[in-house]
């Protein structure tokens, strides 16, 4: 039915049904029961706002304490409940996705937070100031696109100092019990590390990633060398050999790197502008420029990240199962939503 409207009763059923089947969360107080913490807890991240602000403008809710005791009690640990909160966004998708292999993106996004760690330093990822804090909550996603509709398949904590490769495996692993086939796999320049590339090579997936040109710039009158000269080069494909450690063992392995180029208007000053895009490819076969087109599929989950914090309650809690648990809502209420509109559509 083209005329159909998806409502929120329907999202909040698909939504409620998933999460209280995979979490199991139990709660045998008087006020806060089972059900009412789900309602308070979804209904904060449909307003966006904090539980606080929720339990004081409903009436007859219990108060925030109660809310917030209840929610402490019940939760199980950080790595038991990202567990149950994957087996939630896996509990109902579409079974067009398990017919045939599909195209994967995984992404990092982080959550600012301003407060100090609950008991370790590495629950906060420290990177580049951001929303005026250096210290987040980091979380990788694996997202797939059926028809135009993104499905969140995985979600994963990053901490600090935790290697790229070990995030990557953790999300293919998820992926694997989901019985999804895996087409190629779409990262983001973050991921662009020999370890990544060996072990995805090993594995046998194909990828396309683009090249971060790290290190120094060439001096004065001086050719480029490496990947960055490879950059400078005409539009094709180009071998490029990078060898870094796999534990203590010094290895190498062989990269092709498709140099890909675009033309855009520059905002400010309203000129055409030319770009060179470098990108370490393996097991794709097409041309350059079909190359950066399929690349830029992978900017969809960015748009799942900007939908997902419009259903993300907020909060300052210093334990990391909360902001993970209010993360992995928002995705769950997306993918309620993506799911009715692929039903009706």
């Amino acid at each position: 039915r083209s005329d159909y409207i998806v409502t929120k009763d329907e999202v909040y059923g698909y939504a409620h049904h998933w999460l209280s089947t995979a979490l199991q969360l139990e709660c045998a107080g008087r006020k806060c029961t089972t059900s009412v913490l789900w309602r308070v807890l979804l209904l904060a991240a449909a307003r966006v706002v904090s539980l606080g602000a929720i339990c004081r403008d409903l009436a007859n809710a219990p108060s925030h304490e109660t809310v917030r005791s209840a929610l402490h009690s019940t939760l199980p640990c950080v790595t038991e409940l990202e567990r149950r909160l994957n087996l939630a966004l896996a509990t109902e998708l579409p079974k067009g996705l398990r017919r045939k292999p599909r195209m994967i993106a995984i992404d990092l996004t982080a959550v600012p937070y301003y407060g100090q760690p609950c008991s370790d330093p590495k629950e906060l990822f420290r990177g580049k100031a951001k929303a005026g804090t250096t210290r987040f909550h980091a979380y990788a996603t694996a997202i797939v696109v059926h028809k135009g509709q993104r499905f969140t398949l995985a979600v994963t904590r990053v901490e600090q100092n935790e290697k790229m490769h070990d995030v990557v495996q953790r999300l293919l692993q998820i992926v694997a019990r989901q019985e999804i086939k895996i087409r190629f796999l779409l990262l983001d320049k973050a991921f662009f590390s020999f370890r990544v590339l060996h072990d995805l090579k090993q594995a046998g997936h194909g990828y396309i990633i683009p090249t971060a040109l790290r290190g120094r710039k060439p001096k004065y009158k001086k050719k480029p060398t490496g990947l960055r000269a490879i950059a400078r080069k005409a539009t094709g494909y180009y071998i490029h050999r990078m060898t870094g450690q796999v534990g203590r063992v010094k290895q190498s392995i062989q990269l092709t790197i498709c140099v890909s180029s675009k033309t855009y208007t520059y905002r400010k000053t309203g000129k055409r502008h030319y770009k060179k895009l470098p990108f370490a490819v393996y097991r794709v076969r097409r041309s350059p420029s079909q190359i950066r087109e399929t690349y830029r599929l992978r900017f969809g989950i960015e748009t799942s990240y900007r939908q997902m914090n419009q259903a993300r309650s907020r909060t300052c809690s210093r334990s990391p199962a909360i902001p993970l648990l209010h993360f992995s809502i928002g995705l769950v209420l997306r993918n309620a939503a993506v799911l009715l509109h692929f039903k009706l559509n």
